[in-house]
């Protein structure tokens, strides 16, 4: 078996990580934090751990179930992480890991984005809807 210098192996794991790619894993990550309730959660716990009632009335509109799931999927990539302290009744709080911290700076700029420039994109809609209806 022929040995692969550091270059070589560094050139395959970036092909092994190219999102591009059909079966990059990669893609089940990017769909997990372009989900709307991803991005929002992830948002509302930025400054601060917080509780699942807290979250609830923070992120409008996300039913309990959506906001279960999305709390347990970021548990399990690591975003998130869940801290039980034994009081009556039990206290559950959700707090950002380190690697969710390092999504934030991302996270705040889409967001960000978004804020200032829906106007262009109502616009947009709007001329499109008008060119397209006359069509």
């Amino acid at each position: 078996m022929a040995t692969k210098t550091a270059a070589q192996r560094r050139e395959e794991a970036k092909l092994e990580y190219d999102a591009f790619m059909a079966g990059c894993p990669s893609r089940q990550l990017l769909d997990r934090i372009s989900d709307k309730w991803v991005g929002l959660v992830l948002a509302a716990m930025a400054d601060r751990p917080r509780r699942y009632g807290e979250l609830s009335k923070e992120v409008a509109g996300v039913s309990p179930k959506m906001l279960t799931q999305t709390l347990r999927s970021l548990e399990r990539d690591g975003l998130v992480a869940r801290y039980v302290t034994a009081e009556v009744p039990v206290r559950v709080d959700y707090e950002l890991t380190d690697l969710g911290h390092s999504l934030m700076p991302l996270m705040r700029a889409i967001k960000s984005w978004a804020e200032a420039h829906m106007d262009d994109v109502h616009v947009a809609r709007s001329e499109y809807d008008r060119t397209t209806a006359s069509a």
